[in-house]
């Protein structure tokens, strides 16, 4: 009789494997893994099967927390215009929190066998775009989505490439006062001091 999985174990590695790819990036091989789980490298091997099928659960995973972190931040609120919304939700991006999601998944969009995620590129684009057609739906003008969604990507694409993060703000807050001007007549609130 074999042993009996026990599921909160699995779990428990998968989030110290998850921590440590955010801050340090995906190891080519299970021992940084191994050292940030505390296990072994036959644990995790009892846990996951393999190291590939190890490193796209903890992709996976990080891609939930992104989800649910970037999810939260793109939501429209009540009472704050979504300008000042899509303003706070790059500051919090390209900011301390939200950096390493941008390092780890960049570089799994710039990996062109995508073996570890073959549909991640497609994913990547269509995850955001119905939380951003929710937000600007609130400015009457849903179809911009696409439009927000590019620039967003494209300026992260930019700061990986210079790491001239100040350019790059500047350039989202100039996008934002263009937007103003195309966002419904009454409905679009000043974004604020930019």
């Amino acid at each position: 009789m074999g042993r009996r999985r026990q599921p909160e174990i699995r779990d428990r590695i998968l989030e110290a494997c998850v921590d440590h790819a955010l801050a340090h990036g995906l190891p080519d091989r299970l021992e940084p893994f191994v050292t940030a789980s505390g296990s072994s490298t036959r644990m995790l091997i009892y846990h996951f099967g393999t190291r590939d099928a190890l490193l796209r659960e903890t992709l996976r995973r990080a891609r939930q927390r992104q989800r649910d972190f970037y999810g939260e931040l793109l939501c429209p609120r009540p009472g704050e215009p979504y300008l000042t919304t899509l303003r706070r939700t790059w500051q919090a991006m390209t900011g301390a929190e939200g950096r390493p999601y941008l390092s780890m998944f960049g570089k799994l969009r710039e990996d062109s066998e995508q073996r570890l995620w073959p549909d991640f590129r497609r994913e990547a684009t269509t995850d955001w775009l119905q939380p951003l057609e929710d937000g600007m739906r609130t400015l009457g003008r849903p179809e911009l989505a696409t439009l927000v969604l590019a620039v967003i990507r494209g300026l992260i694409m930019d700061i990986e490439a210079t790491a001239d993060t100040g350019r790059a703000d500047q350039a989202f807050d100039d996008f934002l006062a263009a937007l103003a001007l195309l966002a419904t007549p009454g409905e679009a609130d000043p974004v604020g001091p930019l």
